[in-house]
């Protein structure tokens, strides 16, 4: 027995080009760097890439919850910046167990967060504007609490994210798992539940939302201090890695962290988007970046193709909306 699916056409069973357009990407830039370079197909070239992403990939889903609702989080990188500074000064200066220590981090960025959002809701200041001021806020915090000093005498339990164990030929860090987890988990929150179609529907049409009985302000508050918590993850995985809280960290992530969520086909005018392709588009950097390093080109030129990138992704975005107009 057909079903009306059964009578569409090809190109309408298919998944929208927003969604595949990433992906086809990143498996061309896979082909290419491949025909360079012998090494790149190894696995363990592959772990090195996830490694070399996973703070990223973290500070990317909280920036995607927050452009789905057509805002934007400056501050992001700052602010994972500071939670990485108050795990590791309250573990080394108030001897904090590592659990701990991290749950204040991840209480100081969540703070932000809530900052954030109430700002934008109750004062209705634009998100680009309050980010902004938050960014500057959150970067003196950390140099003044550091007094520019990276904290090294930190315990063994804050790296333990940083640890590796064998896939095959691979070595995989617990944190590469932890971020390829909470990706499935915010794909889950979006796709399944009441409260990720509100985020979906504020960013569409933040008044028609309200109409409905949606209580717009409270789900933008609720993203944000969700972002926040996601930037306080980031922070954890950012000290397992470098074994030390740097308190100049954070300072190329927010800008990472957007190019990551364009380049993976989340709409910067809200309400369109998949949170896998901020993980799609946070792998096209690494690979770009791993890719032509592996073929000696300057660290500048990787800069200026991910800029290139960054400026086609969201070109295409401009005429997909003209085009559904």
């Amino acid at each position: 027995m057909q079903t009306w699916t059964d009578k569409l056409p090809l190109k309408d069973k298919l998944p929208p080009i927003g969604t595949l357009g990433p992906a086809i990407a990143l498996l061309l830039a896979c082909a290419f760097f491949a025909s360079q370079s012998d090494r790149f197909l190894s696995a363990q070239n592959f772990s090195l890439i996830l490694a070399q992403v996973m703070v990223v990939g973290v500070i990317a889903i909280g920036q995607t919850l927050i452009i789905l609702t057509a805002g934007i989080d400056l501050s992001c990188g700052m602010v994972m910046a500071l939670g990485g500074i108050v795990m590791t000064k309250f573990a080394s200066d108030f001897g904090l167990s590592a659990p701990a220590a991290m749950a204040c981090g991840l209480a100081v960025t969540s703070l932000f967060g809530l900052i954030n959002g109430l700002l934008v809701t109750r004062i209705k200041l634009p998100p680009f504007i309050v980010t902004l001021g938050t960014l500057n806020i959150a970067f003196a915090i950390t140099q003044l609490y550091s007094g520019s000093q990276t904290i090294t005498d930190i315990p063994s339990g804050m790296t333990v994210l940083g640890d590796t164990f064998k896939l095959g030929s691979a070595t995989v860090s617990y944190g590469v798992v932890l971020m390829l987890a909470l990706y499935v988990f915010a794909w889950f929150g979006l796709r399944e539940t009441a409260a990720g179609r509100h985020v979906y529907a504020v960013g569409n049409n933040p008044e028609a939302t309200r109409l409905t009985g949606i209580p717009t302000d409270r789900v933008l508050v609720g993203v944000y201090v969700l972002a926040g918590l996601a930037y306080g993850v980031a922070s954890m995985l950012s000290v397992a890695r470098t074994g030390a809280g740097d308190p100049n960290a954070g300072q190329t992530e927010n800008l990472d962290a957007i190019t990551a969520v364009v380049l993976g086909g989340t709409s910067l005018f809200g309400g369109r988007g998949v949170v896998l392709g901020s993980l799609v588009g946070a792998l096209i950097v690494g690979v770009f970046r791993n890719g032509l390093t592996l073929m000696g080109v300057s660290s500048v030129y990787q800069i200026l193709v991910t800029g290139i990138l960054v400026i086609l992704a969201v070109t295409t975005d401009q005429l997909s909306r003209k085009g559904v107009r």
